[in-house]
């Protein structure tokens, strides 16, 4: 599989996209949402950025079967979804921000579609053509909040909810991936993607009959069984085979 990971890096003249391949970097000439060719190589990328600025993140619950177990719930029949605004977004090497008084607030570790072309009424067997590629994504969630009943807007949306990266995964099949969280070096969610509920071509579709989707949007295909709290002074990372690691300091909010 010819796999190419985009990120988006910082250099002197502003926010880049880059393209890596074994290794090499090259800056992106062109849009990566339309036609666009590697160019002048880079020694090193940079610092880097969340790959994409979503214009809305469509996240699924309860997606994977564990996770569902876990939490007591029964397994949804269609996909529950809900939005998590683009100001929740951070980079890789960005810090979560506790909220004071919210409790307890968890990791989850999760496979992102990123939408590559305008997606409206897409039906399942046309879906994939309009993903540009796949990230990680974590979707940190205030959780005394959501165990009290309060909505996921709001328990989903503080900002800095939605660390995002390394990169965008160009031509990787997202039917059976590795998806791992870990706090401070130790496993704490580990499962593949062969357990969706609802795969990725299933998402498509329905999220588009609701709502249209925007070149560089992300779907947060859910999370496995595993989610924990979040400490001041944690280090939490999403690694997803192909994609790379996602890491992120946590603090407390000032």
């Amino acid at each position: 599989m010819n796999v190419a990971r985009i990120f988006r890096v910082e250099l002197a003249s502003g926010a880049r996209h880059v393209v890596e391949r074994d290794g090499r970097w090259h800056v992106v000439e062109g849009s990566i949402f339309g036609a666009w060719t590697p160019g002048a190589e880079l020694p090193t990328p940079g610092r880097l950025l969340a790959p994409v600025e979503p214009s809305k993140i469509v996240a699924v619950g309860l997606n994977y079967r564990d996770h569902a177990a876990e939490r007591n719930k029964p397994l949804p029949r269609e996909p529950m979804i809900f939005l998590k605004p683009s100001t929740t977004v951070i980079g890789t090497g960005e810090a979560i921000r506790l909220p004071a008084g919210v409790g307890r607030v968890d990791h989850e570790a999760e496979l992102g579609v990123v939408i590559g072309r305008r997606a409206s009424r897409v039906a399942r067997a046309r879906a994939l053509e309009h993903v540009l590629g796949l990230t990680c994504i974590n979707d940190v969630t205030a959780r005394d909040l959501q165990d009290r009943g309060v909505q996921y807007s709001h328990v989903k949306g503080f900002d800095t909810f939605a660390p995002l990266g390394p990169a965008v995964a160009v031509g990787l099949d997202a039917a059976d991936l590795r998806v791992e969280g870990l706090v401070n070096g130790q496993v704490r969610q580990a499962s593949t993607t062969a357990q969706l509920i609802f795969p990725v071509d299933v998402l498509i579709e329905y999220i588009t009959a609701i709502m249209t989707l925007l070149p560089g949007d992300v779907i947060a295909t859910g999370t496995p069984a595993g989610i924990g709290p979040l400490a001041p002074g944690d280090s939490v990372t999403v690694r997803i085979e192909g994609i790379g690691e996602l890491t992120n300091p946590v603090e407390a909010r000032a």
